[in-house]
């Protein structure tokens, strides 16, 4: 039997949006039954996995829902203001709602610099509803503060019943770092200035990470694909269901369909496919960069597709974070990796390479490994061979302008991530301010179980190493936002020769309302702007990336602006999957 998979790419309208309809193939002559009983669950439609993106909220230095309160801060240091929040802005979150159900959020907002949202649309995938909405109209307003930190509140009809509220914190006027900072639900990823009259051409390398509908399980998937002539494209994808491989480096087919605006995506499935087939949105950042969501009640898949300009694995240090999951579906044990991995162009990994790893709160740091990559057809590489690496046995590869996207496929465990290659001689900048998301799983919550959590932080080093700045948190199941928390008693360690640092600090919080009380983050330099981090401490396992702000750069400025940002693996949680 053949297992389909679909996916959507890019709809160039009125919110520089595109569906694309893509199936694999796959023969399997004793493949799981993984149907829950409803015919949009058949084989094929699990496909795809979603990356959490992140949203915006209106920062007011004092109070937050969930019952968050604030501590006071020094006065934050910069120079942001509405003015660089100018523009129509793709935004992406996902993670888990209010009871824990995986959940995708993306689409548009347009900021007029002076603290409104003129106009904006939303799509959503809860598996809380098990439905999606697609293309709802929003209007907001929003405010940001001096050190970058801001909050943008959607005012759009949704299945919550309630405003959407994003907490970002800007890189510069065209990029930022988000989170979901309301009740309804928590989760991490990014915002970016759009392009405008984008269409979609060439080779991509894609990654995407969710939760399935039936259960909850996590979900991921990487891959590339061209687009041809009439949208038609061919890759090949693998896909890593609950920590087995369900597809490995299978063809990849379909179509991208241009839209004209915001119909809903279920009027372009038209297929002969039992039961139907996955659909995305997907939105046009430029011409390097595209976002999508899945758009059906299968899995709520999110992630970054960016252009495939050179097929080829690069040579030299790349550093690297991967975050996920071992005994995924059973006794699930969060896992983030993170460090140097060293490639001599001839296919080795060499023994230069060093990696952190984060087990379950059992941190070993700064671990000699090695292992060999092999190419496995065009943009493909698989990795292996490995001695000393806690990150997986087996790993593929897709090189990308947003880094080198990785996925394991190996049947212990789903771990996904990106490395990119380190700039000999990139450092760390002191007296500068820096921007940070971080998410991941607290081991203990408030309620003695794992919880997803999710921040946003801006902070500054002084002289002697002492970190000041300031932390906003979100997380589920049964939590809330609290925001303006004090980054107290921090400490950096400024990077050895391998461009491997540590930052710790604790986090106000004085009526124990919020789940990070304090952490210790092991950052690797890539190039002077963007620091890839996982989480080294007993508390949490996180990952997540600081960057070098600039609030003066504008949106032309020759920067890198699409360092792919790590997801979330979604856990499996108990309620919800009696609920299904």
């Amino acid at each position: 039997m053949d297992f389909p998979l679909l996916i959507p790419l890019v709809r160039v309208g009125r919110i520089g949006k595109v569906k694309m309809l893509a199936s694999v193939q796959k023969t399997r002559s004793s493949a799981p039954n993984l149907s829950s009983g409803g015919s949009n669950m058949s084989l094929r439609a699990r496909l795809f996995l979603p990356v959490f993106l992140s949203a915006l909220g209106v920062l007011t230095g004092c109070g937050g829902n969930g019952g968050g309160t604030t501590n006071p801060v020094a006065p934050p240091s910069g120079s942001f203001s509405n003015s660089n929040f100018n523009g129509t802005y793709v935004f992406s979150v996902s993670g888990v709602d209010f009871n824990g159900a995986p959940f995708a959020l993306a689409g548009t907002l347009t900021a007029n610099g002076q603290g409104q949202v003129t106009s904006g649309a939303i799509d959503i995938n809860n598996a809380e509803f098990s439905a999606t909405q697609g293309d709802v109209s929003t209007t907001g307003n929003y405010s940001v503060q001096v050190d970058g930190r801001g909050q943008a509140t959607l005012n759009a009809t949704t299945q919550y019943g309630s405003a959407i509220v994003l907490d970002f914190v800007l890189e510069n006027s065209s990029h930022g770092l988000v989170t979901e900072a309301d009740g309804n639900a928590t989760g991490s990823g990014t915002i970016d200035l759009q392009s405008s009259g984008v269409t979609p051409t060439g080779t991509y390398a894609f990654l995407v990470s969710g939760g399935l509908y039936s259960s909850g399980d996590p979900y991921a998937a990487a891959g590339d694909f061209t687009i041809g002539n009439s949208g038609a494209i061919t890759g090949t994808t693998d896909v890593n269901d609950g920590g087995l491989v369900f597809f490995a480096d299978q063809g990849l087919s379909g179509t991208l369909a241009l839209g004209p605006s915001a119909s809903p995506a279920t009027t372009l499935l038209s297929s002969g496919f039992s039961g139907g087939g996955l659909i995305f949105d997907v939105f046009a950042i430029d011409a390097t960069h595209l976002k999508f969501i899945e758009m059906d009640q299968t899995a709520t898949l999110i992630g970054d597709a960016y252009a495939q300009t050179s097929p080829t694995m690069p040579t030299g240090t790349l550093a690297f974070t991967i975050g996920g999951c071992t005994s995924c579906t059973s006794n699930f044990t969060p896992v983030a990796t993170g460090g140097f991995m060293v490639t001599d162009g001839s296919g080795n990994i060499t023994s230069a390479s060093t990696e952190d790893f984060n087990v379950g709160g059992s941190v070993t740091s700064a671990q000699g490994f090695s292992g060999s990559y092999t190419a496995a057809g065009t943009g493909r590489y698989t990795l292996g061979n490995f001695t000393g690496f806690a990150g997986g046995n087996n790993l593929v590869a897709y090189p990308s302008s947003g880094g080198v996207l990785i996925l394991e496929v190996d049947n212990s465990g789903l771990t996904a991530g990106a490395a990119y290659l380190q700039t000999p001689g990139a450092t760390f900048a002191s007296a500068q301010g820096y921007g940070v998301n971080m998410t991941g799983t607290n081991l203990a919550g408030l309620t003695g179980s794992l919880e997803e959590i999710d921040d946003i932080a801006e902070f500054t080093v002084a002289t002697g190493g002492t970190i000041t700045g300031a932390l906003d948190e979100n997380y589920q199941p049964g939590g809330g936002p609290a925001f303006n928390l004090a980054l107290e008693q921090g400490q950096y360690a400024s990077p050895d020769s391998n461009g491997r640092g540590q930052i710790s600090s604790n986090v106000g919080n004085s009526n124990n309302s919020t789940l990070n009380g304090g952490f210790d983050l092991t950052f690797y330099t890539v190039d002077g702007t963007n620091f890839p981090f996982i989480e080294t401490d007993s508390t949490q396992v996180a990952v997540g990336t600081f960057v070098l702000q600039n609030p003066t750069a504008s949106s032309s400025a020759a920067i890198r602006t699409h360092m792919f940002v790590a997801p979330a693996i979604v856990r499996p949680h108990g309620s919800f999957k009696k609920q299904k």
